[in-house]
């Protein structure tokens, strides 16, 4: 990947191949690469399952964050289901799920089924906690997946969605293509992903500290391209403080659409500062 970024020390790279040599080691050096791994899970470890400690002390973003997602969700349904899911089964999987956060207020009301899969274990024993008294028979969270990310094979032709929020930058560039290559399978006839995701406004950005990488909307794109996937719809969330990364969703098909929406982004002036 041709762009170059910065890590949060305010260290320059030339490429982003560069900086992946020096975070996980040359190709094949499979002991740096799960150090990467083990410290992220191990910053998230250290942090209060709570919606404020997933959201690293912006828990009074939820609410714009469930509003702006009910609203993509919404509308990808009504196109891409069929009769927009309504007397259908309908299953969806939650990538990084900390405390059940997104199933709790938004997943679970569409869904009649969601799983849950996370690698942080005390973040998903408080998410079977959060969701024991929420859903019913038919609204309900059914597999809690201690598991992470590069390692997960969903289930095949299970989920009418997945949905990715605020862990993919945990993911080097080769697992994140082969995570979506598995995952490509498990979805439904017309089923979806929604990437939902900081945005650098340029290259990226290194958090050497929790162990992610946020991308700038052209690298996600080359990201999305070397998966074969097709990208739907994307929508900016708004009512975020100035201070974060702006933060961007995409609709993300297997199928070529017929039409492509495309919105286009503001330019915001933000300093380096992860939420999950």
């Amino acid at each position: 990947m041709e762009v170059s970024g910065v890590d949060s020390e305010g260290k320059e790279f030339n490429s982003a191949q560069e900086m992946w040599r020096e975070a996980i080691g040359e190709e094949g050096d499979e002991t740096k690469k799960t150090q990467w791994y083990r410290d992220g899970v191990s910053y998230w470890e250290g942090v209060e399952a709570s919606v404020d400690g997933v959201l690293g002390g912006y828990g009074h973003v939820n609410d714009a964050d469930i509003t702006g997602s009910e609203v993509f969700l919404k509308t990808l349904m009504q196109e891409r289901l069929v009769n927009g899911g309504t007397n259908q089964h309908l299953v969806a999987l939650d990538c990084g799920s900390g405390i059940g956060r997104i199933t709790k207020n938004l997943l679970i009301r569409y869904f009649n089924e969601v799983d849950l899969l996370e690698p942080v274990a005390q973040f998903l024993d408080a998410a079977r906690e959060n969701l024991a008294s929420i859903g019913s028979e038919t609204h309900k969270a059914t597999n809690f997946f201690c598991v992470p990310l590069q390692e997960f094979t969903p289930a095949a032709q299970r989920y009418d969605v997945i949905w990715v929020q605020w862990c993919i930058g945990h993911l080097t560039d080769d697992d994140f293509v082969s995570f979506f290559n598995r995952a490509k399978g498990c979805l439904k006839p017309g089923g979806f992903f929604v990437v939902k995701e900081n945005l650098a406004k340029k290259g990226f950005v290194l958090d050497k500290e929790d162990r992610s990488i946020t991308r700038s909307n052209p690298y996600f794109k080359e990201l999305f391209r070397r998966c074969g996937l097709h990208l739907y719809q994307t929508k900016d969330q708004k009512g975020l403080p100035q201070e974060l990364f702006a933060v961007k969703m995409y609709a993300l098909t297997v199928d070529i659409p017929p039409k492509v929406h495309k919105t286009r982004s503001k330019t915001r002036g933000n300093r380096p500062q992860i939420i999950k």
